[in-house]
């Protein structure tokens, strides 16, 4: 695999810093049953960096200590690690809202029978890939099959409460590009994408999030094994709104590794970049329990025009309208 951050170390991305930190985004490993063109983890069902027991205590350690108000669980398919579900239930006890970034076809995995009505009954946040309401080109980006297992997982679960209207269990989609592209504007391809899967399969949801691709892991890779990369990057570049900044997810997020060694995001964690704390190679979540990260320098480089460009991208979906 092509690397990409040394075509991003040079970088003019402007300095930022940190807000009060509100969402812990904790990776629990690499190991997913789908391989995603436009993945930026690089995750696939080869990969077997999990989560430890150990680790996971010290991440709800930290979301007691820290007053974190969302845990944002991803992978991989963080439902694959066994200690999933007790990561889920201990954050809910003590009231932390948990999203859980779902590939939907994980439902229909053996052993996650029963993950549904997990979900449900631990009012969990549904935040489900789904990078177009098309089946071609769902399957062209994610794998044969891929859409209509989608379909049937989305149908389970508006079954079980989520996404439809009144009802507070959310079920979020998440769109990508097919390729080195910006998306289109979320408001309109969101009222497209109720339309065709109302339409056609009855499926309800909640809201769209629209996400940039990231020219980082696989599909950096990929840019730059086909010659785009300097022309995707070119039209992040050109695309720079400066009134994204002052949103950006980083400024209020910290990523932690399956390892909890943390980062400012998800991009720095798969491009290696950790947390800037202390003049450390590196820091473990467990470092930070007393620690305020407020106005804490966050690392930048190229890839950062991914998140500011156009309408901004974040794992919430847009920026601005």
């Amino acid at each position: 695999m092509h690397a990409t951050l040394p075509l991003m170390e040079a970088s003019d991305f402007p300095a930022i810093r940190r807000k009060q930190l509100d969402t812990l985004q904790v990776n629990l490993g690499y190991k997913c049953n789908q391989s995603c063109l436009h993945c930026h983890v690089n995750a696939g069902p080869t990969r077997t960096e999990m989560m430890s027991r150990e680790t996971v205590f010290e991440v709800i350690a930290f979301l007691k200590a820290a007053n974190i108000k969302t845990l944002d669980v991803t992978g991989g398919a963080p439902e694959l690690n066994p200690h999933f579900r007790m990561l889920v239930t201990a954050a809910r006890d003590i009231g932390v809202t948990v999203m859980d970034r779902c590939n939907l076809t994980i439902l229909h995995e053996p052993g996650q029978e029963t993950l549904a009505d997990f979900l449900r009954d631990n009012e969990v946040d549904v935040v489900a890939s789904l990078p177009c309401y098309l089946e071609d080109n769902v399957d062209k980006q994610r794998g044969k099959g891929v859409f209509d297992a989608s379909m049937r997982a989305l149908k389970l679960l508006n079954q079980k409460g989520f996404g439809k209207a009144g009802s507070p269990l959310k079920l979020s989609l998440v769109y990508n590009p097919q390729g080195p592209v910006l998306p289109p504007a979320q408001g309109p391809l969101q009222n497209d994408y109720r339309k065709h899967l109302g339409e056609k399969f009855g499926i309800e949801f909640s809201e769209l999030f629209v996400l940039t691709n990231m020219p980082i892991q696989r599909f950096g890779s990929t840019l730059i094994s086909k010659g785009s990369f300097a022309h995707y990057m070119d039209l992040l570049k050109n695309a720079y709104q400066p009134a994204n900044l002052d949103n950006v997810m980083c400024r209020t997020l910290l990523s932690v590794d399956y390892q909890g060694y943390v980062y400012d995001c998800d991009f720095n964690q798969m491009l290696g970049l950790p947390l800037a704390w202390r003049g450390k190679p590196r820091t473990h979540l467990r470092e930070l329990m007393s620690a305020d990260l407020t106005h804490n320098p966050i690392v930048v480089k190229d890839h950062c025009y991914g998140c500011t460009a156009g309408q901004g991208s974040s794992c919430g979906g847009a920026l601005a309208a």
